[in-house]
């Protein structure tokens, strides 16, 4: 699971939060994430299965994809499809995906990239695997997020940011056995390159075993650990955490998460994506590739999709046979 790496000894160190003012966030649920398919039959994990919504929110959905190793011909993506409401953001650990849609936005995903759309009113797109993918095999994993979007921002207008490897921030552990990849948001005064509508952090650490790191995270935002492979624990009181759960934490201002002495047989590294954002509060209303605030605007999202007036596929578009 290589992603992006580097020397931790190299890397700006965090701060390590003061013990005597500090305040551990608990861990108040852990569900495992069930296994699914997704597009065009790509395997995932639905990593927010059975938490609710007033727990994830700013998110609203999370599919692990893969970890997949694909034979030659296997390789799989999805047809164009719309959005609107809220914001996805692809993150490719592994692997190569590309993008495009029908406001212009589009690349290849790749080894640590990661791609933010903004749905926002509305907009046609599509992920595929490259036909260099599909002829050779290989392996696949990434992340997609949704990210819910306020009732004031829910229509406007689509953008699109692709944030290559190497512009993601890159942090230590203070003893050096956590690499720290800031994404979005900020941690200890250092921010990553995402721009977010909603303020969020989003973080992807590699822990080395038996390596523990304490987390300075912003009060006001939920605090979630996604561990994407390998086994340690959370929080301050040690909960075990496997690949494929999602820990729920409860509130405070430090996040503690630690790699397993003993780890798995499969890798010695302890994967884990930490998130959380501020609480937009509002209700929500979602199906399918829309997510609204009421069931009259979330039929209005499907009518405007069928009446064409979410995009238009390009002429040079990708996927079209």
């Amino acid at each position: 699971m290589p992603a992006v790496t580097a020397d931790t000894l190299a890397l700006p160190r965090l701060t390590e939060p003061d013990p005597a003012t500090a305040v551990e966030r608990p861990i108040r649920t852990v569900t495992t994430a069930p296994r699914g398919f997704e597009g065009e039959g790509f395997p995932v994990r639905r990593a927010f299965a059975g938490v609710p919504l007033e727990d994830l929110d700013p998110f609203i959905h999370m599919d692990q994809m893969g970890e997949v190793e694909y034979a030659p011909g296997e390789p799989k993506g999805t047809s164009w499809h719309p959005h609107r409401g809220f914001e996805t953001v692809t993150y490719m650990i592994d692997g190569q995906m590309v993008h495009q849609d029908s406001h212009g936005g589009g690349g290849v995903i790749a080894d640590g990239a990661t791609q933010w759309m903004t749905a926002g009113r509305g907009i046609l797109h599509i992920e595929t695997p490259p036909e260099a993918l599909v002829r050779s095999g290989g392996l696949f994993h990434g992340v997609q997020l949704w990210v819910n979007l306020p009732s004031a921002d829910k229509m406007t207008s689509p953008n699109y940011q692709g944030l290559e490897g190497g512009d993601v921030t890159l942090l230590s552990s203070p003893d050096g056995g956590a690499l720290i990849r800031v994404i979005a948001g900020s941690l200890d005064g250092h921010a990553g390159p995402g721009s977010t509508r909603t303020p969020i952090n989003l973080l992807h650490l590699t822990l080395a075993p038996g390596a523990l790191v304490r987390l300075p995270w912003p009060s006001a935002f939920n605090g979630l650990v996604y561990a994407l492979g390998g086994a340690g624990t959370v929080g301050a009181e040690g909960h075990p955490l496997a690949s494929g759960q999602l820990a729920v934490t409860g509130s405070g201002d430090v996040l503690t998460v630690a790699g397993s002495p003993s780890p798995d047989s499969r890798t010695e590294a302890f994967d884990v994506l930490v998130l959380g954002g501020q609480r937009i509060g509002e209700p929500v209303a979602a199906h399918g590739p829309f997510v609204m605030n009421t069931r009259a605007e979330l039929l209005q999202a499907f009518q405007d999709y069928e009446a064409g007036k979410l995009g238009v596929i390009p002429p040079n578009a990708i996927g079209i046979r």
